[in-house]
């Protein structure tokens, strides 16, 4: 196990839920990935976000479904594209990509706790 944290550390990470509202193919990146954005709700706003995920998803799949991303972090540059969130997955049974999700729903701006 790697260090432990205070839950104070814990909660300086903004996570919150957000919907997919546009899916683009993003051919430059090295891994499949797709560009996405993400409606995070009205305080937070829409975020794109580069995504991992093209191995794994159609984007008729992803479209208008829940994620949930982390939002208090710099823009990352990748493959000349700024992603500004980062969506969070864990691996897949097959090695693959399975994005975390709300699996009841929520609001768009959601912040984990």
């Amino acid at each position: 196990m790697d260090e432990l944290i205070e839950y104070a550390d814990f909660a300086k990470v903004q996570m919150r839920a957000g919907r997919i509202v546009k899916v683009e193919e993003f051919p430059r990146a090295r891994t499949p990935s797709y560009k996405v954005l993400v409606d995070f709700g009205p305080e937070v706003g829409e975020r794109w976000s580069s995504m991992q995920a093209a191995r794994d998803y159609r984007p008729e799949d992803l479209l208008d479904t829940l994620v949930v991303g982390v939002v208090n972090m710099p823009e990352k540059n990748i493959a000349g594209f700024k992603s500004q969130a980062l969506i969070l997955g864990v691996p897949a049974d097959d090695g693959g990509l399975s994005l975390l999700r709300p699996d009841r729903g929520g609001q768009p701006g959601g912040r984990v706790y």
